[in-house]
């Protein structure tokens, strides 16, 4: 007997998020589909200004209208039907409950004003029907999993008093503490050493398959990526340029972009073989009120040809490909007239 292939616990369809601003429309969002299925990790890599934040905050409904608005695409989210059709009062009941963030700077996110203790159980006597007291033994449970090492206590300090390895436990305990489906970390370990990385991620993965839940990863970081995530979703522009598994987006890399960002990351066993220069890709991410014509990468991209400067790619699978691997790229599909 076959079983029926799983819903996705996330389908985003056609997004489009634009800034109005008084120098024109920036598309920080243009056209972006992707999908998450219960228990799996999506990552989704790129360079600073390539739109993955803005993605994210639009799943949230949490950008400033106006300059910012959804102009097209759906955000089906776990038989809620479409996000952005629901009002700011519906969201509230998905936001944080069903859904939460882990933003990148703990220290901007929590309230300098209260004690860390309070501002868990707030969350968690706002979503589920709990007691003062139940709200308060749950936060303290949380931040022994998250590993603090004195909750009893801790719960008792503000923001400034704790290291910024315990804020971002902190932040994890909060974004944790409704046992959410779906959980959006945006650069959840950049501002953070080496050894406390590790030990977040160690963390995040072993909450995951504790609790089920599925994990939208925002990072630059290709390592991270390869540690955390099942399936890779690489961003330029405000567009998607290629997604599949995380296997083959190391192995094999279509996308020029692709290429070039995993070019440079640092190769460890070329350490003791002389000084080697990093490969770096030319250029900057374009201003998204600038954006080239066709291709947004085609201003930087070392294989670009004329059909590149002309027409924008679609993100279309790749023949001969079973596994899903689609690629926004002339060097892959037929161009237009040809």
């Amino acid at each position: 007997m076959h079983l029926p292939p799983p819903e996705p616990l996330l389908e985003i369809k056609g997004l489009k998020t634009y800034f109005y601003m008084k120098e024109g429309i920036a598309k920080a969002v243009d056209n972006v589909s992707l999908e998450i299925y219960p228990g799996e990790t999506l990552g989704i890599a790129g360079e600073s200004g390539c739109g993955k934040s803005v993605t994210a905050l639009s799943i949230m409904r949490l950008l400033q209208e106006p300059p910012a608005r959804i102009v097209a695409g759906e955000i089906n989210f776990s038989g809620r039907g479409d996000l952005t059709k629901l009002t700011q009062a519906e969201m509230q009941k998905i936001r944080g409950n069903e859904i939460s963030m882990i933003f990148q700077e703990p220290m901007t996110s929590l309230n300098p004003v209260f004690r860390i203790g309070r501002q868990i159980s707030e969350t968690i006597k706002v979503h589920q029907d709990v007691s003062a007291k139940e709200a308060l033994n749950r936060t303290i449970e949380l931040l022994k999993m998250v590993g603090l090492s004195a909750p009893e206590k801790q719960i008792k300090d503000y923001p400034h008093q704790l290291s910024g390895g315990m804020r971002q436990r902190v932040m994890i305990a909060m974004a944790l503490s409704c046992n959410p489906k779906l959980m959006l970390a945006d650069e959840p370990t950049t501002a953070l050493d080496v050894t406390i990385q590790a030990q977040i991620l160690h963390l995040m993965n072993d909450l995951k398959e504790r609790i089920g839940t599925s994990i939208m990863l925002i990072t630059h970081d290709l390592g991270v990526i390869a540690k955390m995530a099942q399936k890779v979703c690489i961003m330029y522009a405000g567009v998607v340029v290629e997604t599949t598994d995380v296997f083959t987006i190391f192995s094999n890399p279509l996308h020029p972009y692709t290429i070039g960002l995993l070019a440079s990351l640092p190769r460890p066993h070329n350490a003791g073989e002389g000084k080697q220069r990093l490969t770096t890709i030319k250029g900057i991410v374009p201003s998204l009120l600038h954006l080239p014509a066709g291709c947004k990468f085609s201003d930087r991209c070392p294989k670009a040809f004329e059909t590149c400067k002309k027409w924008e790619p679609p993100l279309l699978p790749v023949n001969g490909t079973k596994n899903k691997h689609l690629v926004s790229c002339w060097l892959h599909h037929t161009p237009p007239n040809a």
